[in-house]
């Protein structure tokens, strides 16, 4: 779409956003997360429509998709008491979704598989952080990680099996286990150890 690309309507937005933000800072007006909601919401179904017309187009679905969880973040933020770490949570879900989407699109972009597990990973940890859960959180980043690199192996993709992925899910997955099992105290000792053995690898 010509829109996207046009430096007029973009810079319009940045000069009325600016104009906002300026009145709010001088107590003349309120509101200003109103209005970068709506920009949010219209510059994300902007770039989703380029893809509907134009499939060629598969990146617009990350500043798509990632638009669109800013501006559900931001709407919760001002009509709802949930906390920080949950808005906070939904946004990183909403960058890692689109990453997950490219792969679901185009299956030769296999690589989206780890940015998406990761964010996802990170959504979910952060959204525990106002619960105290201890090593538990610790645990499930390592897991999230681990389970994303073993999906990078098992899920089916345009270049081939991806065996590589299966060693540093092994290794995330057991510091997962090593974390729950409460031996934390010897990643002191672990971390040269796996950089040592990944290094005789490569």
């Amino acid at each position: 779409m010509k829109l996207l690309t046009s430096k007029i309507f973009w810079g319009l937005m940045l000069v009325l956003g600016g104009v906002i933000l300026l009145l709010e800072q001088m107590g003349i007006l309120e509101g200003s997360e109103v209005f970068w909601m709506l920009v949010s919401v219209v510059a994300g179904l902007l770039f989703l429509i380029a893809l509907a017309t134009n499939h060629s187009a598969w990146w617009a679905v990350i500043p798509g998709v990632s638009l669109l969880a800013l501006a559900l973040s931001i709407g919760l933020g001002i009509f709802t008491a949930i906390s920080g770490e949950v808005i906070g949570a939904i946004l990183l879900g909403g960058i890692g979704l689109s990453f997950i989407v490219v792969y679901v699109i185009q299956r030769i972009h296999w690589w989206a598989i780890i940015p998406g597990g990761v964010l996802l990973t990170l959504a979910v940890v952060a959204g525990m952080e106002g619960s105290d859960p201890g090593p538990v959180s610790g645990a499930i980043f390592f897991t999230g990680l681990g389970l994303t690199f073993a999906l990078v192996a098992l899920l089916p993709n345009t270049v081939g099996q991806m065996m590589w992925a299966w060693i540093p899910a092994g290794i995330l997955l057991l510091l997962a286990a090593l974390i729950l099992a409460g031996i934390e105290s010897l990643f002191n000792y672990i971390w040269p150890v796996v950089v040592i053995i990944l290094g005789f690898y490569f």
